[in-house]
């Protein structure tokens, strides 16, 4: 099937869903509920992986992306996986990003079922083996329990909680009738 055929039975089915007030449950999105990857495809072959990473990470943090490119000459082919941190966020991408136009050529996102990684060969340099092992994620400090000296030298001293008082009203129905109470509540502070 054309591509661009593609981009628009995707969009009808979008609007349709949104017409009819589909919940998330039954909707189309949610035979991919367990894949975080997305297609991309169509864009310009001088967009670079950042650039990809720009446009698409408004709707959510990316994990990993996979821009394929020719063998021989190195050159994007014009398509790419992506893969989010949040699943929710290839929803959003797919929704927002399908049928869009960049510099001319119009985008085609949809889901992946059942990504494979590509498989290593001898070619591939050492910033593109490291991309699809880790992920371009940012790296996260891991937790410790105990508090280095230099960050003992950042602490602040607390100062003494205060009370706080405040009055709020509340309305309600009694058998009909709508009353109104007031409360006076102290908070800890």
């Amino acid at each position: 099937m054309n591509p661009l055929t593609k981009v628009k039975l995707i969009n009808e089915l979008n609007e349709r869903e949104a017409k009819l007030g589909v919940k998330d449950a039954v909707s189309w999105h949610s035979v991919y509920k367990d894949s975080a990857w997305i297609f991309i495809g169509g864009f310009p072959y001088e967009l670079t992986e950042g650039d990809v990473i720009c446009i698409f990470s408004q709707y959510g943090e990316i994990a990993n992306i996979n821009l394929v490119r020719d063998k021989k000459t190195g050159k994007s082919k014009g398509f790419c996986f992506l893969c989010y941190e949040d699943q929710r966020s290839t929803i959003l991408a797919v929704d927002n990003f399908n049928g869009i136009k960049i510099k001319g050529r119009t985008l085609r996102v949809d889901h992946v079922a059942n990504y494979r990684p590509p498989k290593d060969s001898e070619d591939i340099d050492d910033v593109t083996k490291r991309l699809r092992e880790e992920g371009c994620a940012p790296k996260l400090p891991s937790a410790s329990s105990s508090k280095s000296e230099s960050e003992e030298e950042y602490l602040v001293p607390m100062k003494k909680p205060k009370k706080v008082s405040f009055f709020f009203t509340k309305l309600k129905t009694s058998r009909g009738r709508w009353m109104i109470t007031s409360h006076q509540a102290k908070l800890n502070r």
